[in-house]
């Protein structure tokens, strides 16, 4: 019998020419190879027991990936798994194999499909193979999908899978050989990002990679263990990644990445980040992808009148090509990719991706005569030490006279008073200079940045109505939420300020609404203030009251994105996050009726431990109530063992959102 833990290594260089042209002729040639690998299917199919999987709905029995390198850096990734359907569902979600590929940088094949009915007979699937564009958002880069519909699957069935892929996700600059389009961006390189989790469980993975020995493959294996294997054969090594009987695990909202969490496995043959560095800024250079045109130049001339500093000139540019820029992304065939579009397209266009928009401040700082480069980053997930290809963003930075570098960001920028989102704070990225550059990390953002203050003046009458006058200021990312109210038509603006309080106190009476719109928000942080009657508000018995501070209430909670996080975990295995680090600031001085003096206030509470605080209090001056309240959020991204600070601000918090004072005649 056949060891399927060494058949695509063993075999795929003999077969490699054969499969390209035509796998059923494989089949045709090896009769007996296949009746022993079907037993073999068969077998572990058998042998998989169901009860152990409870409450999954698919099980995957292996997954087995065998990758052969060229010298050019081309790849061949053949990919051979055999599925066990548990529930209706998992034969429901599961009814169609899909392969999505850019045929401007991938070629893919779906090779084989059978069904192994729980009875026992075996399907082959003679559906046709179909090509067709993949759905797209925003996005059109021409991207493509080839999909075989399985039909109807119950539990107990199994589907084996064989599949063919080579090249890669971007495409660049293409040459004569038609294979060149396959190559790498980074010619005669190889890298990948393995993933060793999943959603279902799964008994086996095996990933194997056949690389040339000068190439020095390095590779490391992070979050768990992974059986490793090295063969050297002539000037070649084969390395063999095994894992066996993967659980998945879960996790509660706002946990990092699974790729920050759970086994993943990266490999290149690129030595350092330096060499990635200077290979990206010499492929940009080479391309004149920031060469500024007279267009450019004049624009920039004019934009820059009014600059009296050099962050007046980073402040202007930046916003500019953010706020006049759209962000829609249209396939320009050559030079899609690592390669950013040259500034003359972008400039025409005004329209295009992240790469895009940050070539084109690239060229507008250089007009204006400052040395800036572009830079990729990784949003959603963290770049490890490995050189792969662990980018999804583009990004700008500029060197000031002082020879800092900057970074800025285009793109997630619109709309917001900062020149780098403090979304993205905690975040590596990588540099493109002449002289290359480490990977870096992106600062903390102070909490103080990006403030919510709620202030309110009220007066409580003897029937429990509320009124009276409450301003809401923001700045940086918490501005930027809170302008979300703005997101309709100017001629919408009024209605939907005016809805943020209705849909919290629908009887209330408004004397006035004032707001700064969003077209100022570069000129000054965001204010909203509403003049108010609430009817009803407090609750009333006949010797006693209970009421709560306005501001603590939660209105635009939305903008207090922290309210969201599930505080009833008394603890968190993994790291988690927030959008954004965050100052909220709370005050309220509430006159109360004659005749009524305070009983019982919620108790203060106050603390902080290291980069999380909390203050809240109440005390009585005269005839008014003081409240007062502060959250200090320090950071993004935050460790497990930092979950009980979070968490308790998050819940102090909470507790005066619910938790009313007791007033009494």
């Amino acid at each position: 019998m056949v060891n399927r833990k060494h058949f695509l290594c063993k075999f795929a260089p003999l077969f490699r020419k054969l499969m390209k042209k035509n796998f059923l002729l494989v089949l045709l040639l090896c009769p007996a190879f296949l009746i022993s690998w079907a037993q073999t299917c068969q077998q572990r199919i058998d042998a998989a027991v169901d009860s152990l999987y409870k409450g999954y709905d698919k099980l995957t029995i292996f997954d087995s990936t065998y990758v052969e390198m060229e010298e050019s850096g081309l790849s061949h990734v053949y990919n051979h798994q055999l599925y066990k359907i548990l529930t209706p569902i998992g034969g429901r979600d599961f009814n169609v194999v899909k392969m999505d590929y850019d045929p401007l940088s991938a070629y893919v094949e779906i090779r084989m499909v059978k069904i192994y009915r729980k009875g026992g007979l075996v399907e082959k699937v003679d559906a046709p193979v179909l090509d067709y564009p993949a759905p797209a958002h925003m996005i059109y880069w021409g991207a493509r999908q080839k999909m075989v519909a399985l039909g109807r699957l119950e539990p107990g069935d199994a589907v084996e899978l064989v599949t063919y892929k080579k090249g890669f996700s971007y495409a660049l600059l293409q040459g004569d050989d038609p294979d060149s389009k396959y190559i790498p961006p980074m010619r005669g390189h190889f890298y990948d990002i393995v993933p060793f989790w999943d959603k279902q469980p799964r008994l086996e993975k095996v990933y194997k990679v056949n690389v040339l020995t000068a190439k020095n493959l390095q590779y490391k294996i992070y979050h768990g263990n992974l059986d490793v294997t090295t063969r050297k054969d002539a000037n070649r090594t084969i390395y063999t990644f095994t894992q066996k009987d993967y659980m998945p695990i879960t996790t509660p909202q706002n946990t990092l990445a699974n790729n920050d969490i759970e086994p993943k496995l990266l490999l290149s043959t690129a030595q350092n980040w330096e060499a990635k560095s200077m290979w990206f800024y010499g492929v940009n250079e080479d391309y004149g992808s920031f060469v500024p045109t007279d267009e450019v130049k004049a624009k920039v001339d004019d934009l820059l009148k009014k600059a009296k500093t050099e962050n007046d000139s980073i402040f202007i540019l930046t916003h500019w090509v953010a706020d006049n820029m759209r962000y829609s992304g249209i396939s320009m065939g050559e030079g899609e990719g690592f390669t950013l579009h040259k500034c003359e397209m972008n400039f025409t266009d005004r329209c295009g991706v992240c790469k895009d928009k940050a070539g084109l401040l690239i060229a507008m700082l250089r007009a204006a005569g400052f040395k800036a480069y572009a830079a990729m980053t990784m949003a959603g997930e963290r770049i490890d030490d490995v050189p792969a290809d662990q980018f999804n963003h583009c990004v700008t930075v500029v060197q000031r006279r002082n020879g800092n570098y900057q970074l800025l960001d285009p793109t997630w920028v619109p709309g917001v008073r900062e020149l780098w989102s403090s979304a993205e704070q905690q975040q590596n990225y990588l540099r493109g200079l002449p002289n290359g550059a480490k990977l870096g990390l992106t600062p903390v953002s102070k909490p103080e940045n990006h403030y919510l203050k709620m202030n309110a003046k009220t007066r409580l009458d003897k029937n429990g109505t509320l009124s009276g006058t409450l301003t809401i200021t923001a700045e940086g990312q918490s501005d930027r939420t809170v302008r979300y109210v703005f997101a309709n038509r100017p001629a919408d603006w009024q209605k939907d300020v005016e809805y943020e309080f209705f849909a919290e106190y629908p009887s209330a009476r408004l004397k006035s609404v004032k707001y700064s719109d969003e077209f100022t928000y570069l000129e000054h942080p965001v204010k909203i203030t509403y003049k108010f009657v609430i009817p009803n508000y407090a609750i009333v018995g006949e010797k006693e009251m209970l009421v709560t501070p306005i501001v603590a209430q939660g209105l635009y909670i939305f903008a207090m994105n922290h309210l969201y996080m599930p505080v009833h975990l008394e603890k968190r295995d993994y790291p988690f996050s927030d959008r954004c680090s965050r100052l909220v600031e709370l005050t309220e001085t509430m006159t109360l009726p004659a005749g009524y003096k305070q009983i019982q206030f919620p108790q203060n509470l106050s603390f902080g431990e290291g980069s999380i605080g909390f203050d809240g209090h109440y005390e009585m001056q005269n005839s008014k109530v003081v409240f007062g309240e502060t959250i200090r959020l320090g950071k993004r991204v935050y460790e497990a063992s930092e979950w009980p600070a979070y968490r308790g601000a998050v819940g102090n918090q909470k507790y005066y959102m619910y938790t009313p004072m007791i007033l009494k005649k």
